[in-house]
């Protein structure tokens, strides 16, 4: 697997922003935030660090294509308003090759996934799921050429090619 750099390969891809680098997220758990990131999604644990001062544990995760999350705790944090939904972050979405191999792995580790829709302007299949906090994850199937909805919206003009 190639992971993509997180600096522009030329100066003509160099712009404001060449990606996302990181996701920070606080957690209430960190051990169950731990399995739903690294053991059930794959990510790649690349340091854990205690922050004594602040009581605050930090935890770096790798993704498949290079991007990292870091997983914080702090003390008497509040909980997150997920519903009803509020401004601010709606919800993290991860791209998925084959979604049905997604959803039964979650499933292998606990977790239930909503039901499969369809992108109304694509044609794509994506399905949500919670991580242990109640942060609502999204799995975006890409090149879903085997798998069209064949639900979609008036006037939608599939892609000519996904690649």
């Amino acid at each position: 697997m190639v992971l993509t750099s997180m600096y522009p390969e030329s100066p003509s891809q160099a712009g404001m922003i060449a990606g996302i680098h990181h996701i920070a997220i606080i957690v209430a758990d960190l051990a169950a935030a731990r399995r739903f990131y690294i053991q059930a999604l794959g990510g790649e644990e690349l340091a854990a660090n205690y922050r004594a001062e602040r009581d605050s544990w930090k935890v770096d995760i790798r993704l498949p294509d290079g991007a990292q999350l870091e997983l914080f705790t702090f003390p008497d944090a509040p909980k997150r308003l997920s519903r009803p939904e509020a401004q601010g972050l709606r919800h993290l979405a991860f791209r998925v090759l084959d979604l049905d191999s997604v959803i039964a792995r979650l499933g292998n580790f606990g977790i239930t996934c909503e039901p499969i829709r369809c992108d109304e302007f694509t044609g794509a299949r994506f399905t949500f799921c919670a991580d242990p906090d109640g942060l609502p994850i999204e799995f975006y199937e890409l090149y879903p050429s085997a798998h069209l909805c064949t639900e979609r919206s008036p006037g939608y003009n599939p892609p000519q090619s996904y690649s």
